[in-house]
């Protein structure tokens, strides 16, 4: 019979070892029914303890002068060892003083000797109290390992005479308590004798234990109940397992040492709670955060409150959700606040910057940056028709023609300049606040918005110069219009001088038109040429300086009796063109002179009438546009391909491209494109022109494919004519032959 003696505590405290009853006599006051040998030696009797228990014990008195004769032996039944391979032994006993005795002998002893025998059954036990030895007696010690000889510290010396069961105090003042081990054990059980040797014995109490340290939790982990070990300096390694909702920190399995004594001792390791869990109050088990709590990494940590405009809804949390409105962005940590965009910039204004025309915008940060600390800013420039119209549903896009110093997006600083702005145009601007959830965010970012109208400047630098033609005397160039006019440009100044000389003897030659030639130039010489434009503001920069050399004498001549044919040819072509123009003009003075006739009539004069076809002056019409609707041709803008700028005009780029409607071949087309900002008087003059070609249909007169004034900007599509412009040929031609 055994019982466990537990602690009360499931948690482990130093030296708080389990004792596991293997047999305890005084638990029990029925017969215990020992094996005695010889049958006359020990004695099982019932006494009453000091508490008054009646309890079973063991007594012996036989003092004989044979030492041979005074082996009697007591031995318990057949003990399960359990899984301990040590085992504890206390005796409770008291020892007579042999000097006490009426007739002392020798022989007599104050001692107790303990034995121990493994088996692992009863039967096998019993096997063994049956063997003799050669002379019929047994060997009573044959297979039994001596654990020690106990000698008694107190005896007494005086037996009051006293009735069954009492109770004698003066035996239980002289109580010897005595506590031995043995080991190792390796069989399923084990049996215990006590043997007397001579000795005045009374056994009041045996104990059969083994220690253990008990189960319990210990750094978040469980240990299970586990036996000390075999030797007295063992130390028993034990892995723990990690409570519910925790893991071993570092990957490393906690461990703790059981020692013969059943304490725990040399912790190694420890078990850390997960996410979403802390330590409860004692240490012993992982819980859940609670709502508005999270825990974002495992450890020994509590949980923490969500940060700021984040909250959970469950427990045991391991991040907080960020509430409606605010972000976590990417390269955020998941216990970091959740931030939001920020509001829109502070005082927006600009001003013209000088020097360069441009345009310098400044404002102030956003008074709500977000919770975040970068903010960056973003520029968006846009056209609108006029001052009144600023929807950005009506006003486009400025385009890639618009430069942002030092940047257009992700500006760091609150100013930004805006160049190669079109002059008496309107612009909206937003200046965007942004950061790094923004982008997160399902509305568009918070902007500041002003408007302005920019005023005339003057024209921007010629961007080439192109040299048409050259002699031994002369040199005649073209050039484009600047790429911003900022108005109507009212004429050139070409400055040029001899490469060889200082440019302080350059000469300036004035012209309107987009060519000229430069006579009285030295055959084989080279000249240096700069070129700019002048509007209503002023001269612009001059371009960078090109050089152009004049042809020797002798490729001069041999030119002129190549090109004689081709001369002959063209000033004939252009006489035609000029009596054509003629017609032209003494129509459309007859025609003014009737200005007043009502519109209906107009086209009813458009017909043939005997073969003649009549003009009609578009200025007459109060919208040139309607001009433009009654004599051109509206064409499809996906019909045209703009292949390459070749030219500039008046109000805009001359480009070649191609035309391929659908039921025509491809022809190549010439496309002025009217630029941006200008006036309706502008634009009704650009459209004039349309209304004037479309009522020809003669090979010396320019043809016109059609127009495009259904969506910006307005183009006029003509035929492509491949020495350029007839008057600039004409020029060159007679310039050259016809001095």
């Amino acid at each position: 019979m055994w019982s466990v003696f537990l602690s009360l505590s499931l948690f482990l405290q130093p030296n708080l070892a389990e004792e596991v009853m293997l047999l305890d006599t005084t638990e029990t006051a029925s017969e215990l029914g020992w094996t005695t040998y010889p049958d006359t030696g020990w004695d099982e009797v019932s006494i009453r303890d000091d508490r008054g228990r009646l309890i079973r014990t063991f007594e012996v008195c036989h003092v004989n002068p044979n030492p041979r004769l005074q082996d009697n032996w007591l031995a318990t039944p057949f003990l399960l060892r359990q899984s301990a391979p040590r085992i504890f032994v206390t005796l409770r006993f008291s020892v007579r003083d042999c000097s006490s005795l009426r007739s002392p002998s020798p022989s007599c002893r104050e001692t107790l000797t303990l034995y121990y025998r493994q088996a692992d059954s009863q039967r096998e036990v019993e096997r063994a109290w049956g063997g003799q030895t050669s002379n019929g007696e047994k060997d009573t010690r044959e297979g039994w390992i001596k654990i020690d000889t106990i000698a008694a510290d107190k005896s007494f010396s005086r037996v009051e005479p006293s009735l069954p069961n009492q109770y004698q105090p003066d035996r239980y003042q002289q109580i010897n308590i005595k506590t031995r081990s043995f080991a190792p054990l390796t069989r399923a059980g084990f049996v215990l004798a006590i043997v007397d040797s001579g000795a005045c014995v009374s056994l009041m109490g045996v104990s059969i234990f083994y220690r253990r340290c008990p189960s319990g939790n210990q750094n978040m982990a469980f240990f299970p109940a586990t036996p000390s070990g075999a030797e007295p300096t063992a130390l028993v390694p034990v892995d723990g397992m990690c409570v519910p909702h925790s893991q071993p920190q570092g990957g490393m399995i906690p461990r703790m040492h059981c020692n013969a004594e059943g304490d725990w001792i040399v912790p190694v390791g420890e078990c850390i709670c997960d996410e979403g869990f802390e330590p409860n109050h004692n240490n012993s088990a992982c819980q859940g955060c609670q709502v508005g709590h999270f825990k974002a990494v495992p450890g020994s940590l509590p949980c923490s409150p969500c940060p700021a405009n984040s909250r959970t809804s469950t427990e045991g949390s391991r991040m907080c959700e960020c509430r409606s409105g605010f972000y976590r962005a990417p390269n955020d940590a998941n216990d970091t606040a959740c931030t939001g965009p920020p509001s829109a910039p502070l005082s927006l204004s600009w001003e013209y910057e000088s020097g360069e025309g441009g345009v310098s915008l400044r404002w102030r940060p956003p008074l709500d940056t977000g919770g975040r600390r970068e903010v960056w800013y973003t520029i968006v420039c846009r056209i609108c028709p006029s001052a009144s119209m600023l929807s950005p549903g009506v006003c486009s896009w400025c385009g890639e023609a618009v430069s942002y110093t030092p940047s257009q997006t992700r500006l760091q600083q609150t100013k930004v300049t805006l160049n190669n702005l079109l002059t008496r145009v309107t612009y909206l601007i937003q200046v965007q606040a942004i950061n790094d959830v923004s982008a997160l965010s399902p509305y568009p970012p918070q902007y500041a918005s002003i408007n302005f109208t920019t005023s005339q400047s003057v024209p921007s630098p010629v961007p080439m110069l192109h040299q048409l033609s050259r002699a031994a005397d002369s040199i005649t160039l073209s050039w484009p219009q600047p790429d911003r006019p900022n108005g109507d440009i009212l004429e050139y100044q070409l400055r040029f001088y001899d490469k060889g000389t200082d440019d302080d003897n350059a000469v300036s030659v004035f012209t309107e038109t987009n060519t000229v030639t430069i006579n009285a130039l030295a055959p084989g010489s080279i000249y240096a040429f700069q070129i700019r434009a002048r509007n209503e503001r002023g001269f612009g920069p001059y371009s960078p300086t090109v050089y152009f050399t004049t042809l020797p004498l002798e490729e001069h001549s041999m030119q002129i009796q190549n090109r004689l044919p081709l001369m002959v040819g063209s000033v004939m072509g252009g006489a035609a063109f000029l009596l054509v123009i003629a017609a032209v003009v003494i129509v459309f003075m007859f025609r003014r002179k009737r200005r007043e006739s009502p519109y209906h009539n107009r086209l009813q004069r458009y017909i043939n009438r005997g073969g003649v076809k009549y003009y009609v002056d578009p200025s007459t019409y109060e919208d040139p546009s309607e001009a433009v609707r009654d004599f051109a041709r509206e064409i499809d803008p996906a019909h045209l391909k703009i292949e390459e700028v070749i030219g500039a005009a008046q109000f805009g780029e001359v480009s070649r491209g191609r035309y391929h409607p659908l039921s025509r071949r491809e022809v190549q087309v010439a496309v002025k494109t009217l630029r941006w900002g200008v006036t309706d008087r502008e634009r009704g003059v650009f459209l004039s022109e349309a209304g004037v070609l479309g009522q020809f249909d003669h090979p010396n007169v320019l043809k016109l494919e059609g127009v495009i004034t259904r969506s910006p900007p307005d183009r006029i599509v003509t035929e492509f004519m491949e020495n350029g412009p007839l008057d600039a040929f004409l020029r060159v031609c007679l310039g050259l032959h016809f001095p």
